[in-house]
């Protein structure tokens, strides 16, 4: 990945504490997966940045470079890469996502 590319993920990233990287935007996900997530995060009351990968092919596929996982959606917390959909459903359905959110939001 050129360098160019990993400034524009990081400074995604760092936009907001919880930042997703999706399909589609949290009004009109464009995949089941993207909507999950962001249920996930809505119902453990984040507020986040949302990331439509299908806006841009670079990011889309760089994201998948950048954190080694093949799949969108991706999130981060706090600069640090949680999963995916699958991880994020699990915190959310043991708990464990609200407190994440919760440090996150108040850092």
């Amino acid at each position: 990945m050129d360098d160019a590319l990993k400034q524009r993920i990081e400074a995604e990233i760092k936009k907001s504490p919880i930042t997703l990287f999706m399909k589609g935007n949290p009004d009109f996900p464009q995949c089941g997966f993207s909507a999950g997530a962001v249920e996930c995060l809505q119902r453990a009351g984040a507020t986040f940045h949302a990331v439509d990968v299908l806006a841009d092919w670079d990011i889309r596929e760089g994201i998948k470079e950048y954190s080694s996982w093949p799949t969108i959606p991706q999130i981060y917390i706090n600069g640090e890469f949680i999963g995916g959909f699958d991880i994020l459903r699990d915190l959310y359905e043991s708990g464990e996502l609200e407190k994440l959110i919760a440090a996150a939001q108040s850092a």
